[in-house]
């Protein structure tokens, strides 16, 4: 900025007025300076402005303050280092693209048809069941497959991993989920043990059929093994215990079979 000149204040014919004098719209600011010059010296009259920000700093304070959206938070959006989880999604757009390692899709959204659903709960055929030595029954894992296939099709359901394989020096351990028509059913752990490193493969086909069993609890299938009940009464039925010897260790215990199955090696029947 160029500097002013300066005029002498004292000077003959030439008065000087404040702008307190001219109204409360000029006399806001005292940098101003209204000088007038008197007609014999000819000059038209003139103000001059006193370098001064206290109108511009005042202009300033009466905005309204301005809102800068930052670029990496868009406006009108949560957060995203939100400490709260999100709510579990049960429903997606395009069910061809969901995540089944991690959505819900499809839970609990409505029943199935009556057909499916009479597959599924009908009564347990007692031929069907099977125990084993230590007197436990249950539902060879085929015939789970089969029920699946009479209620939703061949290729309307399928099993989904939602982990990695887990394998200790003994078991093979993953979580599977049971989906049906594409809408999760359910979701279960399956295990299984193994004996040497070659037997992890099949160990881990077996620990696919477990968590495929215990899935389809939650649709009903085969609930009777699972009822007291039932177990004793098939096995009063349909199954016997005998006394056997071991062939290899000849030691004696005391195993299940159903009634009409032979001892089978290694073991043999002691007679009483």
């Amino acid at each position: 900025m160029l500097p002013l000149p300066r005029l002498p204040l004292q000077a003959k014919g030439v008065r000087t007025t404040t702008l307190r004098s001219l109204g409360p719209d000029l006399s806001s600011s005292a940098s101003y300076l209204f000088v007038r010059r008197s007609k014999q010296f000819g000059l038209p009259s003139r103000a001059i402005l006193i370098s001064s920000f206290s109108r511009r700093a005042q202009s300033t304070a009466t905005q309204p303050p301005k809102i800068i959206a930052s670029p990496d938070a868009p406006p009108n959006e949560p957060s995203s280092d939100r400490s709260d989880a999100q709510p579990l999604k049960t429903q997606e757009e395009d069910p061809a693209h969901v995540d089944w390692s991690k959505s819900f899709h499809g839970l609990s959204a409505e029943p199935f048809s009556k057909e499916a659903a009479d597959v599924l709960m009908a009564p347990l055929s007692p031929d069907d069941v099977e125990i084993k030595p230590d007197g436990i029954i249950y539902l060879p894992e085929i015939k789970y497959r089969r029920i699946l296939n009479r209620a939703f099709g061949p290729g309307g359901w399928g099993l989904a991993p939602r982990g990695d394989t887990i394998v200790t020096d003994k078991a093979v351990t993953r979580e599977y989920a049971l989906l049906a028509h594409g809408r999760l059913v359910s979701i279960a752990r399956g295990e299984q043990d193994y004996f040497n490193k070659d037997g992890i493969p099949t160990a881990s086909e077996g620990c696919k059929s477990n968590a495929m069993m215990r899935c389809c609890k939650d649709l009903g299938v085969a609930s009777e093994l699972w009822d007291p009940r039932f177990i004793r009464k098939w096995k009063a039925e349909y199954a016997r215990d005998v006394f056997v010897e071991h062939q290899g260790t000849k030691k004696r215990t005391k195993i299940w079979l159903r009634k009409g199955d032979p001892v089978s090696y290694p073991y043999a029947e002691i007679k009483r």
